[in-house]
Order: C-alpha cells, then structure tokens, then sequence
C-alpha cells in the first residue's frame, strides 16, 4: 500500500512521519500525581512495547511529577493539557517529550505564545487534537454542527494559530466515536496538510466493543495509507490497547514483530481442545521477539494445507497432532507432547 507523504518529527527518541515505522501510544489511567503507580503502568506499557506513552497534567503537583517519573523510565511522555496553559510549560521545564494541546481553549493567544516559545527552545512536538466532542463554536454554526467539514475547518483553525507563530513541530488528530465520520475526517484533513496524523477512535468503549470499533476505524485508514502513530482508546487495562494496536499493524503488514498466531475457528471436524491449546502456546511463546507465523490448527484439513503460508505450525488430531514448517510435515507426536515439541521448534527458528 502507498504510504501518505508526511513531514518528520520526533518525540523524544521516537520518529515519527516520512517512512519511520507507525508507533503505538497509550494513556496512563493513573493519577500522575501518585508517581509510584504511575511509573509502575508505564514500566508494564514499555513491557508491553508501547512506543511512546500519554499522561494526564490535571494541575501543577502533576506537572512537577513529570522529572521523577523520567527517571524511572525509558519511553517518551506526552503531557495531556487542558485550559491552563501554566501546565504546559511546567510540563517542559520538568522534561515532557512531547504536549497534547487544544489551543483553542487556551483562551489567548499570548498564552499560547508563551507554550509554543516554550516547546521551541527544546524542540518539543504539539499535538493538536480535534474531537467530535470539542470542535469550535465557529466550526459548527459554519458547517452545520458535527460533521467532517467542522471537524477540519475547527482543526485548521487552531493549526494556523501555531504556523502564525512559525511553529511547525505539529502532529494532528481528529477523533471521533464515530468510525465513519473520524474516517472522513482524516481523509479531508489529509487534503490540506502534511502533518503528521495520530489515529484514533475515541472513547471506543470496552474491550471486546472497543477493540472492533478501533479495528475497524484505525485499519481502515492504516490501510488507505494514512496514520503515523495509533492509539487503541479501550475503557480497561491501557496494556490491551498496545496489544491491541500492535496487533491491528501486524494484520496490515505494518509490523513485523512477535509472533503472529493463525488458527482455525474449529467446527464439527476438530478433535482437539483448540480454545485451550491456542491459550496455552500464547502463554508458552509470549517472550518470542522474532517475526514468526505460527498456526495452530484442530485438524489435517485445516492442518499443513490450508496453513502452508505458515513459517511452523500445528495440527491437533484425534490423540496425537502433526507438526509442520511451511506445508511440509516434520514429526508427529502425542497430544500430551504437542506444546513442548512446538515451543522447542519455534525457539530454534
């Protein structure tokens, strides 16, 4: 798939647009003033490998927490702002990588002045985000309330609020709960910008709802070419959002990293606990770095055949299973045996 042509940038060791590889973020649900828990979720989001991590600034005490919280951690941090522009520059002063701003209600543009001289001096990143929720008062008497048309035109708006003061260190996002019209959006937005986009569905809801929504909404346009850095919004652990969005960029080809488990939905044929199998060598072979296609598969029809794209693969039958590498069978041994003989395979690729 052609890639949308963006402009570069960095937020803190991470590079972000042109042809650097598409990051997955996500957002602590700690409060950041309690500095203990919330170094502790992104020590487990960086396990995780979440690429570059947001945190809320909700006052001053969470601002000055920001240098303790570096200390204890190796992603990136982008600092979430809301109205008080005081947060912003004590969020950089105190080492953020990176702000999520909304200039308009920053409330003027000598406040916003003062955030963008800021983040100049240490080359530090804004992001613009534009929700359904939070689009101008001009936007929507112009356009007729929520559509893409007000979701750009309020996005452009605070866009020329930055490039007036020759600030162009600027990622754009323009979420919405709705998987079509945040489509639409940022397909319009990429016909007059070449800022970087982070995609994103907002507030997607739980887990199971939240990450079909995302699936749809962040592959469909990862698969038009558009996106520069996703985040799974899930009501939840913020770890499943980085599964979660990693997985969306391996299915497209965006990521080639861990292994990538294929396996059959089972059905009237299938002779083995396949549920339980699929759990268990997920479980086995999660420490696995190395780009592999695993399938595991509930009978011989499903088996080498179907599956022979795959670098190694199982197939489970009535007491005892095959395994194979790349449609050609190599052993076969006793159920009670498959996982340990698959894991030893699969750590000798």
């Amino acid at each position: 798939m052609s890639r949308r042509k963006t402009m570069e940038l960095k937020v803190g060791n991470v590079e972000i647009g042109g042809d650097n590889p598409i990051s997955v973020q996500s957002m602590t649900n700690t409060d950041t003033r309690d500095i203990k828990s919330t170094i502790n979720q992104i020590i487990d989001l960086e396990k995780a490998k979440c690429d570059i991590v947001r945190v809320a600034i909700p006052d001053i005490e969470a601002a000055k927490a920001i240098k303790e919280i570096k200390k204890e951690t190796t992603i990136p941090i982008i600092g979430d702002i809301q109205f008080d522009y005081r947060l912003a520059i004590e969020s950089v002063d105190n080492g953020i990588d990176g702000l999520r701003i909304n200039p308009g209600n920053i409330c003027s543009i000598r406040r916003v002045k003062e955030v963008v001289k800021a983040c100049q001096e240490r080359n530090i990143p804004i992001r613009i985000g534009v929700n359904s929720g939070s689009i101008s008062k001009r936007a929507l008497e112009k356009y007729d309330g929520v559509n893409e048309n007000s979701m750009v035109y309020s996005a452009l708006e605070h866009i020329k609020i930055l490039e007036d003061m020759n600030y162009t260190n600027i990622k754009i996002s323009l979420k919405a709960t709705s998987v079509p019209l945040t489509i639409k959006s940022y397909l319009k937005m990429a016909e007059y910008v070449d800022y970087p986009f982070h995609l994103g569905i907002t507030e997607a809801g739980p887990i199971w709802n939240g990450t079909v929504k995302s699936s749809v909404g962040i592959g469909a346009l990862l698969a038009m070419g558009v996106g520069d850095t996703i985040r799974v919004s899930l009501t939840g652990d913020p770890v499943e959002e980085v599964r979660v969005g990693r997985e969306i960029l391996k299915s497209l080809n965006l990521l080639e990293d861990g292994i990538q488990i294929i396996s059959c939905p089972t059905c009237g044929r299938t002779q083995i606990n396949l549920v339980q199998l699929v759990e268990e060598v997920q479980s086995r072979l999660d420490h696995v770095d190395k780009p592999i296609k695993l399938a595991i598969m509930g009978c011989a029809v499903n088996g080498p055949g179907e599956a022979r794209e795959a670098d190694i693969g199982i197939a489970g039958g009535n007491g005892c299973g095959l395994i194979f590498k790349k449609g050609k069978i190599i052993k076969k041994v006793s159920e009670e045996k498959l996982i340990d003989e698959l894991v030893k395979e699969v750590e000798n690729i």
